[in-house]
């Protein structure tokens, strides 16, 4: 039987595409390719999730943007460390969650991102 495996990708519209890809490569680290995006290969852990919030969430706040994405890291400090070097302040960070740490930031469009480094072991 056919099924869906995982997030196949994510398409962000941009006033700037060029601008966008070097702000994700710069403060995030992603390996972005001359053709302008980037790709990666399945992670060996942690998973990847889709799922439906209502319409009045305020778990995307404090941006308007219809979407959010999660990013599977395997170091969330270190992240983070890149991220205020690059002068972007982080919104938050959970590291109590039995699902493993996260932080989140807003990207120079209003998109807000979930850094998600999954725990040793699934809860």
């Amino acid at each position: 039987m056919a099924k869906v495996l995982g997030l196949g990708g994510l398409f962000i519209r941009a006033e700037d595409t060029e601008a966008l890809s070097a702000w994700y490569g710069r403060v995030l680290g992603f390996p972005v390719a001359d053709w302008g995006g980037a790709r990666w290969p399945h992670p060996d852990k942690g998973y990847t999730l889709w799922s439906a919030f209502k319409a009045d969430t305020k778990y995307f706040a404090p941006s308007t943007s219809p979407f959010m994405i999660n990013l599977i890291v395997d170091d969330l400090d270190g992240i983070l460390e890149r991220v205020r070097a690059e002068g972007v302040e982080p919104l938050g960070q959970e590291d109590q969650d039995p699902y493993g740490r996260f932080a989140w930031l807003m990207d120079p469009q209003g998109l807000k991102i979930e850094l998600w480094q999954p725990p040793a072991t699934e809860p």
